[in-house]
């Protein structure tokens, strides 16, 4: 969906012409500056240069030409310590002018090709964020290429999918994306659509979507030896919420394209396991919908059957991303996986609690959070745990069916939320909800201000690590 490849940016080695990129921290500023020749310290100097990150200074030879390029680097590099290099600079081959080991090699490897991401399709006029080449990296020694290849590739989906206007990326379309996923990596495919949910009891995710002209469907991908352990991923793909009847305000409506975040999440996250051939039984169940606005959409105070037997009421018709995934859960929960992972833009709550960079995570499993939090550190990829609190479920009882959609008292949103889809997973022992923003609000170093993939490099790495 954006015009180019992001792999455009890296070349596989290095040749004799390529520009050197000198990493310094400020910490070692003074001491890198003292061993450098008398007229290349005169001139960093001049410049004012003193290796704060995100900065770098060109430094000429002596006939006017490149010498090589001083990037200043935080204390601890990580996967966006060089990203925002990839548009900044000069057209040309660089290397790295450092030693680095294998994983924070790879690491750096694909912030720099993800800074080379723009999500451009639709521009006609003026400066289009990939028309001119980026500058090109030669891959460091040590980095792996295929892992490089295979993040790139599954953050630049996820992205894609997100930034997509919703006119373009309805359920059907959405459908269409998880179908050639499922196609390239030889995995089954199966979408279930409108009043065929309902033969095949998925009544709450057809309330949610039956007010839409674009007709509602679940959609299941399945990769994967039968008798490896059973990887399942949810994700909530509302291609666009309205609010319902509840109706959203303007500024409320604006991003609400992004409301599929969750299930861009899930795809990109199954790109790298088929793509890495984890040993693993891989499911993926995304109930696709479009939360509108008609004289049938489902009414605050209507009671809702679901898969599980439960019955919802409707308190708000804006909190329909929970109404889907209750179905999708219980489909997900008959398996009994070994790991259950569901991912939804899903609460507001959970932004104000950790703002937007930050998604929150939910599990009853300590070990399993440990894990998590551990992997978040070791890919920058940041997910925060917020607590199943019990007592709070409270707050989502109703006197005229099992459980109501949203809390009167507005309190601990998210975590009612997840309260919420607890209620669905009964027989699965291992299972985190992740309730994430799919979004950057504005841009950094490889990340643009659009779409993004949040928190799945780390779960990626947990899969990996509990299955490898």
């Amino acid at each position: 969906m954006t015009n180019q490849s992001m792999m455009r940016s890296l070349v596989l080695q290095p040749t004799a012409d390529t520009i050197p990129l000198w990493p310094v921290d400020r910490v070692g500023f003074d001491r890198w500056l003292a061993a450098q020749p008398t007229a290349v310290a005169q001139w960093i100097k001049q410049t004012g240069f003193k290796a704060k990150p995100g900065e770098h200074v060109l430094v000429p030879d002596a006939n006017g030409g490149l010498r090589g390029i001083a990037v200043g680097v935080p204390d601890r590099i990580d996967v966006w310590s060089f990203a925002g290099l990839t548009k900044k600079l000069p057209a040309g081959t660089y290397h790295l002018d450092a030693a680095f080991d294998p994983k924070r090699a790879t690491d750096v490897t694909i912030g720099w090709a993800l800074g080379d991401y723009a999500f451009d399709r639709y521009r006609t006029r003026g400066p289009n964020g990939n028309s001119s080449a980026p500058a090109v990296l030669a891959l460091p020694a040590g980095a792996d290429f295929a892992v490089v290849r295979r993040a790139v590739r599954a953050t630049q989906l996820v992205r894609d999918l997100v930034n997509e206007p919703a006119e373009r990326m309805g359920p059907a379309e959405l459908a269409q994306a998880a179908a050639t996923l499922a196609r390239e990596h030889n995995a089954g495919f199966e979408a279930i659509v409108g009043g065929d949910l309902l033969a095949r009891n998925f009544p709450a995710i057809h309330a949610v979507g039956r007010a839409s002209v674009r007709d509602p469907r679940l959609i299941d991908i399945v990769w994967g030896d039968a008798a490896a352990p059973k990887v399942t991923l949810v994700g909530k793909g509302v291609c666009f919420d309205s609010g319902g009847l509840d109706l959203k305000t303007a500024s409320g409506m604006r991003l609400m394209k992004k409301d599929m975040g969750g299930a861009a999440t899930v795809l990109g996250l199954a790109h790298m396991i088929m793509d890495a051939g984890l040993k693993v039984r891989l499911r993926v169940l995304i109930p696709a919908v479009d939360n509108a606005v008609a004289g049938n959409a489902m009414r605050p105070g209507d009671i809702i059957a679901t898969r599980k037997g439960l019955a919802i009421e409707i308190g708000n018709t804006d909190a329909e991303g929970r109404v889907i995934l209750a179905d999708a859960l219980a489909l997900a929960d008959d398996d009994e996986p070994d790991l259950l992972i569901d991912c939804a833009t899903l609460t507001g709550a959970a932004r104000t609690a950790l703002g937007p960079d930050i998604p929150a995570f939910f599990t009853p499993d300590d070990d399993l959070a440990v894990t998590l939090a551990r992997a978040a550190e070791q890919e920058s990829d940041p997910l925060w745990r917020l607590p199943l609190w019990a007592p709070y479920r409270e707050y989502i009882d109703t006197q005229v069916a099992d459980v109501n959609n949203s809390s009167e008292n507005g309190f601990a949103g998210a975590i009612t939320a997840a309260l919420f889809l607890q209620e669905f997973v009964v027989a699965t022992k291992r299972w985190i909800h992740v309730d994430l923003y799919a979004w950057n609000a504005k841009s950094k170093p490889g990340r643009p201000a659009g779409g993004e993939a949040m928190g799945m490099r780390a779960l990626y790495t947990l899969i990996t690590n509990r299955f490898a």
